[in-house]
């Protein structure tokens, strides 16, 4: 399993280095109160970035935290409140 990751992270870096080769054309990216001269290939790469770990972040807040949150209810519930065992003769 760590191969494949290896592996898949490394095609990543060569896609990623090829779209950054193949667009060199420079670009001006106006953010309101500065602008920042780069070319298009690093501009699409920080955009699929950014993409990624917004994307990432709202899945984490709607589904990772309330499950965690629900796992902690549960377990706390448990101690609190343990199961008989219906093995047992008494």
């Amino acid at each position: 399993m760590r191969l494949i990751r290896f592996l898949v992270a490394i095609a990543c870096l060569a896609v990623g280095a090829v779209v950054g080769a193949l667009n060199r054309q420079p670009v001006s990216i106006d953010l309101g109160v500065a602008y920042i001269p780069t070319n298009l290939g690093v501009a699409l790469i920080v955009a699929l970035l950014l993409g990624v770990l917004i994307g990432g972040l709202a899945i984490s807040a709607s589904l990772v935290l309330p499950l965690r949150r629900r796992l902690a209810r549960a377990e706390r519930q448990q101690r609190v409140e343990p199961v008989a065992n219906p093995t047992s003769g008494t």
